[in-house]
């Protein structure tokens, strides 16, 4: 049986890659963005689309099993891992003020607004506060591939990106918290008791600046060439690192991706730099397109109706509008750039993990409906497939107007 669970997860792996590096090829060819090729390739082959007529002994020959959503999750600390390494800690507090405002309207924005918006549409206050945090989070991992492709991510707009997402994810995380317990507890929303959110939230935001110290002061000691002279050991104990540190994150309750990008971040300073890049560049080959595979793989629109689509339409403009001016605005004010600011904004469109874990949360509490879980992933896929269009779109402006100098002009400032 055991043997037949772990067949069933190899072929599955097999598939989606294959897929994913298939539909790669396509999208470069018709010079749309790669990562969204690969989300799409997930939503062909998967259990829901073209995979439910692949049987074999009366059994789907994909199946996304617990092994492949874990695989799926480890591919998002590898990016976050990448992303890291881009950004150096002094960098990272630099645009700390830009950083924590963008991020922190992101989650605001969205918030309040959804929670109006549903509580409008009839819905109760409990499953308005799920879809509305469903909201807030930005799935950073698409828009990192996007501006890597674009060879764009050492621009002041893609660190803000980096940053805000950042900021924004440890938020979401805090609000997923908070609104967890209350969908938890029995009183509901009525036993709300606001010390113990700001609590709740201050833990969170205190446990990531810990984290963060400790990386960039304790990492850089590890992992060290003179200490690790064997072939590989550098990157198998920068490996270890970050998985660990994922893992720590995890278990305080933060996204495990946070404490990737606290490892990378410590490392991009250090004389492994280039080797653990190097390396971990190879590594991100196979687990980014597995990432967006599998998370395409579990969009089921098998049950859309005119009224899921109704509800996903208003859904995805707040999701939208949100974002762009949540983020977009603030962003204009720092980086001094209209251009620049609107991208930030549309980097931030994407929501993702933590989208799809509230949606979770709420259908497992009998909080949120089988129509309004449809309506979170409808919104989740729909952004994420808007995000990297509109990024390129926007990088293609700028190469047609050949607006590039006053970008270089900002970043010497």
């Amino acid at each position: 049986m055991v043997e037949a669970h772990l067949i069933e997860t190899i072929i599955g792996i097999g598939i989606l890659l294959f897929a994913a590096k298939l539909m790669a090829e396509l999208f470069l060819r018709l010079k749309l963005p790669i990562v969204l090729g690969e989300l799409l390739a997930g939503m062909i082959v998967g259990p829901f689309a073209l995979g439910a007529f692949f049987v074999v002994d009366g059994k789907q020959l994909l199946q996304i099993n617990d092994e492949i959503r874990i695989l799926g999750e480890m591919g998002a600390i590898v990016i976050l891992f990448m992303a890291g390494l881009e950004m150096t800690p002094k960098e990272f507090l630099k645009g700390g003020k830009a950083s924590f405002t963008v991020g922190t309207l992101g989650v605001v924005v969205p918030f309040f607004a959804g929670l109006v918006v549903f509580q409008m549409f009839g819905f109760d206050a409990l499953q308005s506060m799920l879809i509305a945090t469903a909201l807030t989070a930005t799935s950073i991992a698409i828009s990192i591939q996007v501006l890597s492709e674009f060879g764009k991510i050492k621009t002041p707009e893609a660190r803000l990106i980096i940053g805000a997402a950042v900021v924004d994810d440890i938020l979401a995380i805090a609000v997923l918290s908070v609104v967890s317990s209350i969908a938890g507890s029995d009183g509901g929303i009525d036993n709300i008791d606001i010390s113990e959110i700001v609590i709740t939230i201050l833990q969170v935001l205190g446990f990531f600046a810990i984290m963060l110290i400790v990386a960039v002061v304790v990492i850089p000691k590890i992992i060290t060439p003179r200490l690790w002279k064997a072939k590989g050991s550098v990157e198998g104990i920068a490996t270890a690192s970050f998985f660990g540190a994922a893992a720590l994150a995890g278990s305080i309750g933060l996204s495990p991706i946070v404490g990737a990008f606290a490892v990378g971040m410590a490392l991009s300073t250090t004389k492994v730099f280039e080797k653990v890049e190097n390396y971990i560049g190879k590594i991100g080959l196979i687990f980014a397109p597995l990432f967006f595979a599998i998370i395409g793989a579990q969009v089921d629109l098998r049950a859309v109706d005119l009224n899921i689509l109704i509800l996903s339409g208003v859904v995805i403009v707040v999701a939208i509008v949100t974002k762009l001016f949540g983020c977009g605005l603030p962003a204009m004010m720092f980086l001094k750039s209209k251009r620049q600011g609107m991208r930030v904004g549309i980097g931030m469109i994407s929501r993702g993990e933590v989208g799809l874990i509230v949606a979770g949360v709420g259908v497992t509490a009998g909080i949120l409906t089988s129509e309004v879980y449809s309506t979170i992933i409808i919104m989740v896929a729909v952004t994420t497939i808007i995000t990297p269009i509109w990024l390129k779109m926007e990088y293609r402006k700028e190469q047609k107007s050949g607006s590039a100098p006053s970008e270089q002009n900002i970043e010497q400032k």
